[in-house]
């Protein structure tokens, strides 16, 4: 085999694997499984109470059970850096994803969805939910 023909080869295979890992790492062309985000931010009646804020995370974690709920984070704020367009004004909160509408419509008529808020409503002062589609 020749010197360029083998050179041509070589860089033919790094060209088309380079391509390939580029393709599969793409988020354009990557689709996500649950497409739905629904994330919700609780404000506490009492900011200060470390018992009312692992309250509020315990119920959340029996959300878990419910079966359209495909994925949960449970978090409190972070001590990231403080900036003008950082809110850290809320105590918990709950990111979920689902599959579809159907599945999220599932969960907020749920035994255990309003079991929770049944058992821990009391420790909120407000509530505000973000619902977002996947582009």
């Amino acid at each position: 085999m020749s010197n360029t023909r083998r050179k041509f080869i070589t860089t033919s295979v790094a060209l088309a694997a380079g391509t390939a890992a580029a393709t599969a790492f793409s988020p354009s062309v990557q689709k996500s499984k649950y497409p739905l985000v629904h994330h919700v931010f609780f404000w506490l009646k009492n900011p200060n109470s470390v018992a009312d804020r692992d309250r509020i995370i315990e119920g959340l974690k029996t959300l878990r059970k419910i079966e359209t709920i495909k994925e949960l984070r449970i978090g409190v704020v972070a001590s990231t850096e403080k900036r003008d367009v950082v809110d850290n004004s809320w105590g918990v909160s709950e990111l979920m994803f689902f599959e579809n509408t159907a599945g999220q419509a599932t969960y907020q008529t749920h035994p255990i969805h309003q079991q929770f808020i049944k058992d821990c409503s009391h420790l909120w002062d407000k509530v505000i939910v973000y619902d977002a589609m996947d582009v």
